[in-house]
């Protein structure tokens, strides 16, 4: 038979991990003709290179892992850095969904003015890019900004304000990013955005950790709305912390990626930011 295994690799990441590798292996012993792992957040995905000496490169050395218990396909949601569909060979194909047309259905029902799309940072220009091709597509115009983050030089300094891409004064900013840790940087670029006379900062992204103290920053910060999906559970206090965070469920997504997988359809169609409303649970 085939078997399907659903299992985010989020915290506590390790335990995570081993119960779907444990899974997986389990599933081989009693004669799985092919195993699908279902994974809505990729654990260790940020550690996708060496950014110095005698470290690992876990995002790779997990990929590897997968693929010795006999995992035949993986099926993710927004991975940090696309390259890492790379590290798992060519006998092992990753399907890396996306979340952003049900984020887009989302802030449809907003009834948004004057739409910003903003990156918080250089690297996730694509993905703010896409955002703003989505919400188009829905018949909404949008413009496009990009935060520069000014680094500081020494240890301990300063790095001072940062450096805005694109015209904010007066519209309704979305920042987008894949993954909200801390939200320290969240919380700079919203106040940042206001600073340049954004009228209102909501905030989308796949994955919500909130490690720390990410709810007391949200909830003291100019952010309007921080809209995120279910990949990762919430912790249970998040609600009691701040009123602002706004969970969408990735079900009905990952419902038709496992369909399309066991019927050898296309998942093609997934990637249709159009279909947002029969997307949004």
């Amino acid at each position: 038979a085939d078997v399907y295994i659903i299992q985010p690799t989020c915290p506590p990441v390790n335990d995570s991990l081993m119960e779907l590798l444990l899974c997986a292996s389990a599933v081989r012993r009693a004669a799985a003709s092919r195993v699908t792992a279902v994974v809505p957040y990729y654990g260790y995905a940020r550690q996708d290179r060496k950014e110095r000496s005698r470290v690992p490169i876990s995002a790779a050395d997990v990929a590897k892992m997968m693929e010795a218990m006999g995992i035949d396909r993986v099926c993710c949601i927004d991975l940090h850095c696309g390259q890492i569909q790379g590290f798992f060979g060519p006998r092992t194909p990753v399907d890396n969904l996306w979340a952003t047309p049900i984020a887009i259905s989302y802030f449809t029902t907003r009834k948004l003015q004057n739409i910003t799309v903003v990156s918080p940072d250089a690297g996730g220009v694509a993905r703010a890019k896409m955002f703003r091709e989505g919400l188009e597509a829905q018949g909404l115009r949008a413009s496009l900004a990009m935060i520069i983050k000014q680094r500081a030089q020494n240890l301990g300094e300063d790095p001072g304000p940062s450096d805005l891409v694109g015209k904010v004064d007066g519209c309704d900013c979305i920042i987008v990013d894949d993954i909200i840790d801390t939200a320290g940087t969240l919380c700079d670029a919203a106040n940042e955005l206001i600073s340049y006379g954004a009228k209102r900062v909501f905030a989308f992204a796949t994955h919500g950790l909130f490690n720390g103290r990410a709810a007391d920053l949200i909830e003291n910060s100019t952010l309007e709305e921080v809209v995120i999906t279910n990949t990762i559970p919430l912790p249970p206090d998040i609600h009691k912390q701040t009123r602002k965070v706004r969970q969408v469920s990735v079900g009905k997504l990952l419902a038709q990626a496992i369909h399309c997988i066991h019927t050898g359809d296309s998942v093609s169609s997934l990637f249709d930011t159009r279909r947002g409303d029969a997307l949004l649970a």
